[in-house]
């Protein structure tokens, strides 16, 4: 639906980081156990900053908070504090376990909500669940210690809810103007019982001098019992109103007598209103109200059921009467938040549908974050600093990575940074609701100052060299025809910066992981983990090559989006006719080798099983299939593309060349679906699997006893609960179906694909399904589920897919959301300030579809709002 109001309004605005984007919730949600604030000797990253050094420790690269609101460029930052008055330290942060200290890895421990967001961030609301007893950090440590075949203990499973023994911290945060930011948190007794609280919005500068000599120490400085006025020379002056409460100030500087047990550089360290407020010290706050930052100390005590709000107001002009207007502007922004997904989300939506969608876009605009991150820089040190000392340093060959930009993260507290792959993902979400982030995004990890001079797209900063599923170009694709679709005209001059950048990192592929130059690739784990029967990263002896049918047919995707892309160009420059060439005889290529591997020709589909299979080599000379029924051997479905005669028109060039390659090489354009032949519509299908094979994939795809859930496609096909495939060479290696959490520490344990459900690659299997229908039309008709004698068209079996995957988020027979645990207080079954909340998980369990990994990954989960709008659309 086309978007035409104030908010669309902002969107359109050039240079948004400058006017309505320059302030939004770009804290993260977890700055403490990163890798760029790691200075530790052997890479240590989970101990060097742990959380109880992070309210002590001034940060390098970023700030941390709930619910924060910065600038673009993280100078000053915004967001609340809490203290009940029992815990033995400020809530400033969330809390939660390390990779070592959770059983399925690290995981955060805090109940919140992204609630609302518009894409400008002119109004957004986020809510907390604090307990009013004392937070329980050492029993979630310690109840965790238990075995990988256990679930996790969560917050909800201790009793610190009892008897609603809570508070609701409601942040909300509205514009005013580009830089005028109302701030209002609201608190509510959930209790049954009169309850203190304390509040201390915070006001603080990231410590930008410590390692920049070019720039002092800011100041935050009192002007009066409800002021304060901030000055630096990086951003100038800003005003901070409050009512009432008391000012505090220290500066945001490391506490090292008691990190590192020496001297102080000032008395008034970052802890200083944490020591304050809780330990009662009023020696570590500055007398003088003067500091780098600053918290205003509001004292409440609520009767069951009451609310108050603190309101705070920052602007870069100074306002004469700064509460006049202030609930109107609250109000407004938020009815224009409304009338904005109003716009975008079809009118004839299920209200249920609509929240659902609403929340997951809401989620995705809270996880963007101001990420900074120079690795030259904390590999040699700054100027004039000495060079950190690492025994083996990390992304030792990325010296040239300058990241410093608002990114969109796949979750601010597990992941707090970005994943090349997921942000591909991100960004097809993106697309719906602000298609100028979305092309921000994709082309902002094409830069020269982000890719690899090879052409390799940074992975993520644990190793930005592993290798990523080459989504990018069906990101780009993707989000050029959504837009196009939007706005009936497409973004020209975005598909041409980001295909040339793509040439790039497809050269990087062909050089790199096809090493012996035979169209099939290699490239390891692939973002899937432990979806092989042993680490694809690093092999058994004795096995000199493994040819993932994952990876080569990726690079078949890969290689028709950029046929795709070269024949939309060559419609306005027809020099893209020879890219257009090149990538379909790649294309071919890919499709022959595939059926061409080793000295017996195997090929990675098997004619017996149906299926495609990963083939290993062998220093002996012989082949093997790897014969797990996984999501790998699905991927080849996502290899399609349909393109209309007219498109070829005007295309003398491209059309002479696919003849020659067609008349001189027939038995490769034979590998292909339907290449020489139109459907009615005038439709030709580009596809590596031809009618049958697909036909026969999908009786295994829609088999309730193999991939098909309740919930969604499983990663693994259930077969292997029963019959778990064994490859005995070096050792014993196994994999078996299991539906939720790893019981393997592969990769950190903290994640599975061997049985749940992944939105993504879900999302992928839709859209392909999809494509395959266009071509082939309302009369095929297939089996779905496999055996029930019910036959659906490819557009009807994509929605079934679709619906069984919304109700993932739709309320089952207890009432509550179908993703939620059993908490023993029945909570998000009964409790109405619980069970309207939504979480987005990682993934969910393949077989009750239960939410695990990340509990806020609205990066890649947001994809759910993306399939019920298309879902509608195809119906």
């Amino acid at each position: 639906m086309v978007q035409k109001g104030i908010e669309a309004q902002r969107l359109a605005v050039p240079d948004n980081y400058r006017n309505w984007k320059k302030w939004g919730p770009y804290l993260a949600d977890r700055q403490w156990g990163t890798v760029r604030e790691d200075y530790s000797e052997y890479g240590h990253a989970w101990d060097f900053i742990n959380h109880e050094k992070a309210r002590s420790n001034a940060y390098r690269w970023g700030e941390e908070g709930i619910a924060g609101f910065c600038d673009s460029r993280e100078i000053l930052c915004l967001a609340p504090a809490f203290w009940n008055g029992k815990d033995p330290i400020l809530k400033e942060r969330l809390y939660g376990l390390t990779n070592n200290q959770g059983n399925h890895g690290e995981d955060v421990k805090e109940l919140y909500y992204h609630q609302e967001s518009t894409p400008t961030h002119s109004y957004c609301k986020f809510l907390y669940k604090y307990p009013q007893n004392e937070f329980p950090y050492e029993e979630l440590i310690k109840k965790n210690q238990r075995s990988r075949e256990e679930p996790e203990y969560e917050l909800l499973d201790s009793a610190i809810f009892k008897d609603n023994a809570y508070f609701d911290c409601y942040i909300e945060y509205a514009k005013a103007d580009v830089n005028d930011i109302l701030m209002k948190i609201t608190v509510i007794n959930r209790g049954k019982k009169p309850a203190n609280i304390h509040v201390l919005p915070h006001l603080w500068f990231r410590n930008f001098w410590k390692h920049n000599n070019r720039f002092s120490r800011p100041a935050i400085t009192s002007s009066g019992s409800n002021s304060v006025e901030s000055r630096s020379t990086r951003n100038g002056r800003y005003y901070l109103y409050h009512q009432g409460g008391k000012q505090l100030f220290c500066e945001n500087e490391t506490n090292n007598k008691k990190i590192y047990d020496s001297e102080n550089e000032t008395p008034f360290v970052k802890d200083g209103i944490n020591d304050r407020v809780v330990n009662r010290k009023r020696k570590t706050v500055n007398q003088d109200k003067t500091g780098s930052k600053f918290a205003v100390w509001h004292k409440l005590r609520l009767r069951p059921g009451q609310e108050k709000s603190i309101k705070v107001r920052l602007s870069k002009k100074k306002v004469l009467k700064p509460w006049e207007d202030f609930d109107d502007i609250v109000n407004q922004r938020q009815r224009e938040c409304q009338e904005f997904y109003n716009e975008t989300l079809q009118s004839h939506l299920p209200v249920a549908h609509k929240h659902i969608a609403q929340r997951a876009f809401s989620g995705l605009l809270w996880t963007k974050q101001f990420y900074y991150y120079d690795v030259y820089k904390w590999l040699f040190g700054g100027p004039g600093e000495l060079k950190p000392y690492r025994s083996n340093p990390r992304n030792f060959s990325w010296q040239h990575l300058t990241n410093r930009h608002v990114i969109s993260m796949p979750d601010k507290w597990e992941y707090p940074w970005y994943a090349a792959w997921d942000l591909a993902f991100h960004t097809a979400a993106f697309a719906e609701i602000d298609p100028y982030f979305a092309k921000e995004q994709l082309l902002l990890v094409l830069r020269e100052s982000y890719m690899h001079p090879n052409g390799q797209i940074p992975a993520y900063e644990w190793n930005f060299s592993d290798v990523n599923p080459p989504v990018h170009s069906w990101a780009v694709w993707t989000v050029y025809e959504k837009e196009k679709k939007l706005k009936g005209k497409g973004d020209f001059k975005f598909l041409e910066k980001a295909f040339q950048k793509l040439m790039v990192n497809f050269t990087w592929w062909v050089n790199q992981k096809d090493k012996h130059g035979t169209d099939l690739f290699e490239g390891g784990f692939l973002g899937l983990d432990n979806i092989g029967v042993f680490d694809r990263n690093h092999m058994p002896p004795g096995i000199t090559r493994m040819q993932q049918a994952d990876a080569t047919s990726w690079m078949a995707m890969f290689t028709i989006n950029m046929l795709r892309m070269s024949l939309e160009l060559a419609e306005e420059n027809d020099a893209y006719e020879e890219a257009a060439a090149k990538f379909f005889r790649h294309f071919l290529n890919i499709a022959w080798a595939m059926h061409h591997i080793g000295q017996k020709d195997i090929s990675l589909w098997d004619d017996k099983d149906n299926f495609y299979y990963d083939v290993v080599e062998m220093s002996s000379g012989t082949s093997h299939r790897l014969k797990v029924r996984s999501l790998v051997g699905i991927i080849p479905m996502f290899a399609v593309e349909v393109i209309h005669k007219d498109l070829f028109k005007n295309l003398k060039e491209f059309n002479a060349r696919v003849a020659k390659i067609v008349l001189t090489r027939p038995d490769l354009a034979s590998l292909i679906s339907r290449i020489e032949e139109m459907n009615e519509n005038g439709n030709y299908l580009f596809a590596i699997m031809r009618g049958f094979r697909l036909e026969h994939l999908l009786k295994r795809l829609l088999d309730e006893n193999e991939f098909l859930s309740d919930y969604g496609i499983r990663s693994l096909s259930k077969y292997h609960k029963e019959n778990p495939y064994v490859f005995d060479h070096h050792g014993h290696h196994t994999i078996s179906y299991e539906s939720g959490e790893s019981r393997s520490n592969m990769f950190g344990g903290n994640s599975n694909w061997r049985g749940p459900i992944w939105m993504p690659l879900n999302y992928m299997i839709v859209q392909s399904l999809r494509k395959y229908y266009t071509f082939y039309g309302p009369t095929y008709v297939y089996e779905f589920p496999t055996g029930s004698g019910k036959k659906l068209n490819l557009n009807q079996i994509a929605n079934e897919i679709t619906q069984r995957l919304v109700r993932l988020f739709e309320r089952n027979e207890e009432g509550k959301y179908q993703y939620h645990s059993s908490d023993p207080l029945h909570l998000y079954t009964k409790d109405p300030h619980f069970k309207d909340e939504h979480l987005f998980y990682e993934f969910f369990d393949g077989d009750s579809g239960k939410g695990l990994g990340a509990s806020h990954q609205t990066g890649w989960t947001a994809l759910i709002a993306n399939l019920i709008m298309e879902m509608e659309e195809n119906e």
